[in-house]
């Protein structure tokens, strides 16, 4: 059989709508050797005869060396292989911070098949979108509830999501699959197939979701080149080798939690992982305790729990030696709390799925620490940072981040109208922050210069909210925006003009409604005010701007 038979048959396509980097700077890369011929597949290979005996992943009851991880890998790499699915093929995986989850992502990227990334938290809605806009032929999700989750039964997500998209030929369960396949089947104990294609370091690896500020999540295209080297480049930084012990407190399909240095990282320094089933303190403290945990990843407002709930803790924390903190800006006097309190080195890392990362670093001064979210992980990432009008700002003045480097996209998949917004003709990607640059070359976030959510670390898509609330029979016209939150930094709150003659849907109620639209959890506003008519701007648009402040002069003024 010939290798072609192992290829899907629109891949060339796929590659085509991935924007690449110019040829120029990919063999800068290689020369300055930052990116090498290593795939994540091969290198868990590598690290399973380096490290064989010793402890790669831990969930529960499961202890997996390197030498078992990697044997899981293969067993479940063979199965894939005779289900049909080829060298290209999209697989849309929804799982939680199981081992299952380590085992399919690598087990995919080992046979060049290419995952897009969903969270636990997304619905039949965002799902649908994911598998559409990839061309999926496959889905990959879970059984029951995520741990510290309302209860869910994914199959049924899976079952709408299945009709919805008819180029959806395999939906695999882990767990009790009732009409679907259960993905513990696919694993078996026959050879690989010898002429399988090959995967090389310059192929794409996978599909990464953006954050997304005018709808729902753009695809980014990852290479294993460019995003090996992320990894590999964040393990000094952030301190990671083969004594590490991470805990996976995050939901690993989150770019955090996954790459910086996240558990490819983990595997990229030989440490060992472990899976939180869910980030609570009581947890979390738990595995911190018994397994040793020294290093691990949370959102601002976790870290904020942990801190409230660390002096009334029994357990022993003292392993603890770094307490990495991003996905949205943490204040700094929390910031000071965490090494009185946790005894531990906190981390800032402000980065995006997009690329450029940012660590303060753990031999830095207290003061940068507490009050910058780091400096770039490259001397070859290029941070340009402009006025509004696409002019250098003089240094230390805020102005809109630009960026360029070795593990920046150059642009979203099948995307053309975004990509001539979001990135400039020179390559640099308009991350959409607002930020200044000390003379060290530490960055200080400022904000989001559009109009994007962040609740928590997760962003939310005014746009997207808003199209659904306007669905509601009794709603003429809506607008959602950011309210400053203490704990979450950021909530939506919908503001909603309502038909005439109708009332407008008090906030269980629209809540409710936007539940039976299949948004998820995190998105649904926290509050709905009503309003007679929207501010607007000089050129006739809504002026979020100024809803944004009349809820701080109305809703939270002192």
């Amino acid at each position: 059989m010939s290798t072609n038979d192992y290829t899907a048959a629109d891949l060339d396509d796929i590659r085509a709508k991935s924007p690449d980097y110019p040829e120029a700077f990919k063999q800068h890369y290689r020369d300055q050797g930052l990116w090498s011929d290593q795939t994540f597949g091969a290198l868990l290979k590598t690290q399973a005869e380096r490290f064989a005996a010793d402890p790669a992943l831990i969930e529960g009851e499961t202890r997996l060396s390197y030498r078992a991880l990697d044997a899981r890998v293969d067993r479940l790499c063979a199965g894939l292989q005779r289900s049909g699915l080829k060298k290209g093929d999209r697989v849309v995986v929804q799982l939680g911070n199981r081992a299952s989850f380590v085992v399919t992502t690598f087990a995919l990227f080992r046979l060049g098949l290419l995952p897009v990334f969903a969270l636990p938290a997304h619905r039949a809605k965002e799902i649908t979108h994911f598998c559409t806009a990839s061309n999926a032929r496959a889905l990959i999700t879970m059984a029951d509830r995520v741990s510290g989750q309302p209860r869910f039964d994914f199959r049924t997500l899976a079952r709408e999501v299945k009709a919805a998209c008819p180029a959806l030929e395999q939906v695999y369960i882990d767990g009790a699959p009732e009409e679907f396949n259960a993905l513990e089947s696919l694993s078996c104990d026959a050879p690989l197939i010898e002429d399988w294609p090959v995967v090389g370091a310059d192929d794409l690896a996978f599909f990464q979701l953006s954050g997304g500020t005018t709808g729902l999540s753009k695809l980014i295209p990852r290479r294993h080149q460019d995003y090996l080297y992320s990894v590999i480049g964040s393990l000094a930084p952030c301190g990671f080798d083969e004594r590490t012990t991470y805990l996976v407190a995050l939901p690993g399909a989150h770019n955090f939690p996954m790459s910086s240095p996240g558990f490819l990282g983990v595997i990229a320094a030989g440490g060992c992982m472990v899976m939180a089933p869910e980030p609570s303190p009581t947890t979390c403290f738990e595995l911190i305790e018994r397994e040793g945990v020294t290093h691990t990843a949370l959102v601002p407002p976790l870290a904020m729990l942990w801190l409230d709930a660390a002096p009334h803790t029994q357990r022993d924390l003292s392993s603890l030696s770094v307490l990495q903190v991003g996905g949205s800006k943490m204040n700094s006097e929390a910031a000071k709390r965490v090494g009185p309190i946790l005894g531990c080195t906190l981390q800032q890392v402000f980065g995006m799925a997009e690329g450029l990362v940012n660590y303060t670093r753990l031999d830095d001064d207290e003061d940068v620490i507490l009050y910058t979210q780091g400096r770039p992980i490259s001397a070859l990432d290029e941070v340009r940072i402009v006025d509004d009008h696409g002019q250098p700002v003089a240094p230390g003045t805020p102005g809109n981040l630009q960026t360029r480097g070795p593990y920046t996209i150059r642009g979203y998949f099948d995307n053309p109208d975004v990509n001539a917004k979001s990135f400039t003709e020179d390559g640099f990607y308009c991350t959409g922050d607002v930020v200044a640059q000390t003379p060290a070359g530490y960055l200080i976030v400022g904000g989001r210069e559009k109009d994007q959510i962040n609740r928590g670390g997760e962003k939310i898509s005014p746009e997207e909210v808003e199209n659904l609330i306007l669905a509601h029979p009794d709603v003429f016209d809506t607008a959602v925006v950011a309210m400053p939150d203490d704990f979450l930094g950021e909530r939506p709150c919908a503001f909603v003009i309502p038909r005439k003659g109708a009332t407008a849907p008090d906030t269980p109620t629209l809540v409710d409604f936007l539940k039976t639209r299949g948004l998820a959890t995190f998105k649904l506003p926290d509050q709905v005010r009503t309003i007679d008519a929207f501010p607007h701007t000089g050129v006739g648009k809504i002026s979020k701007k100024a809803l944004r402040q009349a809820l701080k002069d109305t809703y939270f003024s002192a």
